[in-house]
């Protein structure tokens, strides 16, 4: 291995963003990573590429009111911040955050060619309270070319710096040890991996064919969570806050975010804080087209569709509305004694209000491709990637009828037999409410509200309609299960991402950054995300841990 200045462990987008900032600074960097380079970018490949930016441009045109105050309201009223030991630095971290988000993030990204969609989305509406968990208004800024267009903007400066001798990168290379001499990390070591072409996302193999070892004055970790790792994620289920494990639980992220990072600092003297907090999904379906190992889908839902437990009971309040609340929607789930949901919905419904996330089931807005999306978007029927799902995905029920439909949905039901009368009289009354523009139902309010936003009412809210109306048919529903993604927890970091020990020092030689720090400070997001959070998280984790070395390096 070549002498180095830094050793940044994974290649996804912390690692990038950290990457392009020593370069910057003139700094030899070795990129160690596991997988092939066609998996350059990691996880924020997959993504639908949405950025939280605070009174922003974009917010402004369409007449959204929001502010710095706002936006720490709703963060903090989310994270909910209560460890006075483990919240320490995330609660610091979430400070800084919101402040960058209001400030110099958009500057930073779009100097560096990201632009984002006119329209701004409404991610995590919230619990119902003002000091909630939630946004209070529309943050989610979409990105023109979605996940592929957020690693770009990183690897290519990155991949530049690679051709003039300053990067270079150790793929099929992995981590197994940290070295520590003297109280200070050093380097590290591992197994060389067999050469493996597979495609971006495909489960590789791990056949040992050698081992390494190289040095450097500093180690940058930033290999990601354990969203694959189910088993890990049962382990540290918060079942007391949140209900029983699921069973059931498919994956939104490849094969090989599995965490081994995480045991390896930590055996070697990092801290690990908030461990079992995380954020699985309640919206996921199964991938009729997958590419790793039980690839899951999450819907992104307008809040319009009916939502049931397992066992035919509506969901309650604004967690039981779709999009509104993710935690509070788990708790409801679980308590029901089973890991999967039901929405029902009309046609109408899902021709307005269904999103997929991932970039590739996005090609119009992956690919900037602008007369695609607007024949996509603002034609009549559901984006092809939903109707695909609609028509091939074994989540999926079609009917004319809600007779034919509960039928339907008690074919792939895992748990309770549904009872039509008992689903119809909850529809029958939902629709009741419609004979007034006005109704006590939270939901139908919800969707009241919604339609005052300009993005929502052009594009992602449908026009109120009952349920059971023909006209607005067939009817769907989509079975729901628990999709792993996120974790909240991770390596105790301070502001410059370094890595902390057990009696609160910072480790010298130690750096964290992305989603194995927790996306900053172990834990930036507390018990929720307010969504359009997670890329940031690590473009801000990693560009401090660049920032900080490339000053303390000098």
């Amino acid at each position: 291995m070549p002498e180095t200045d830094v050793i940044v462990v994974g290649a996804g987008l912390a690692g990038l963003v950290a990457t392009h900032e020593l370069v910057k600074a003139g700094r030899r960097v070795l990129v160690v990573e596991q997988e092939n380079r066609n998996n350059l970018g990691g996880q924020a490949f997959w993504s639908l590429g949405g950025l939280f930016f605070v009174d922003s441009p974009e917010q402004r045109r369409i007449g959204i009111n929001d502010s710095p105050e706002l936006a720490m309201q709703d963060w903090l009223g989310s994270a909910a911040f209560d460890h006075p030991d483990e919240d320490v630095w995330p609660r610091r971290w979430a400070e800084a955050y919101v402040a960058w988000a209001a400030s110099g993030k958009r500057e930073y990204v779009h100097d560096l060619g990201l632009r984002s969609l006119p329209f701004v989305g409404w991610a995590e509406r919230g619990s119902g309270m003002a000091t909630g968990h939630g946004n209070s208004v529309p943050r989610f800024h979409l990105t023109w070319g979605t996940g592929p267009e957020v690693v770009r903007i990183f690897a290519e400066p990155v991949e530049r710096g690679e051709q003039a001798g300053l990067v270079r990168f150790a793929f099929r290379h992995q981590v197994d040890e940290l070295i520590v001499e003297d109280g200070v990390v050093v380097g590290v070591r591992g197994t060389e991996l067999a050469p493996d072409d597979s495609a971006r996302g495909v489960k590789s193999n791990r056949d040992a064919v050698g081992t390494f070892e190289v040095r450097a004055a500093a180690v940058v970790v930033s290999s990601g969570g354990i969203g694959h790792n189910r088993d890990a994620m049962r382990a540290i289920w918060p079942t007391e806050r949140v209900g029983p494990a699921p069973e059931h639980m498919i994956c939104g992220v490849p094969a090989h975010v599995d965490g081994r990072m995480l045991g390896i600092a930590e055996n070697a003297g990092g801290r690990i804080v908030n461990r079992d907090r995380m954020w699985a999904y309640t919206e996921g379906i199964h991938n009729w087209d997958p590419i790793w190992p039980d690839h899951a889908i999450r819907i992104l839902p307008g809040p319009s569709s009916m939502w049931f437990d397992a066992r035919g009971q509506r969901l309650q309040g604004m967690s039981g509305v779709p999009g509104a609340d993710s935690i509070g929607a788990m708790k409801q789930i679980l308590a029901a004694g089973h890991d999967y949901s039901w929405f029902i919905l009309t046609q109408s419904i899902i021709e307005k209000e269904f999103a997929l996330s991932g970039s590739e089931q996005n090609p119009d807005i992956t690919g900037k491709d602008l007369k695609y999306l607007l024949r996509s978007r603002l034609a009549k029927g559901a984006p092809g990637p939903v109707e695909k799902f609609k028509e091939h995905g074994v989540d999926f029920v079609v009917a004319d009828t809600l007779a034919e439909l509960v039928e339907g949905m008690n074919k792939i039901a895992r748990g309770p037999q549904l009872e039509l009368a008992e689903i119809e009289r909850q529809i029958v009354a939902r629709d009741r409410e419609l004979a007034n523009p006005f109704s006590k139902d939270v939901q139908l309010m919800v969707m009241n509200n919604a339609r005052r936003s300009r993005t929502d009412r052009l594009i992602r809210v449908a026009k109120p309609h009952r349920i059971l109306d023909p006209e607005h048919g067939p009817l769907i529903a989509v079975r729901l299960n628990i999709l792993s993604r996120k974790t909240l927890g991770g390596l105790e970091t301070n502001l410059d991402s370094q890595v902390m020990r057990a009696d609160g020092s910072p480790f010298p030689g130690l750096y964290a950054a992305g989603e194995a720090a927790g996306f900053g400070g172990g834990g930036v997001h507390g018990y929720n995300a307010l969504e359009g959070t997670f890329l940031g998280g690590c473009i801000f984790s990693g560009r401090a841990a660049g920032l900080a070395l490339a000053r303390d390096l000098a």
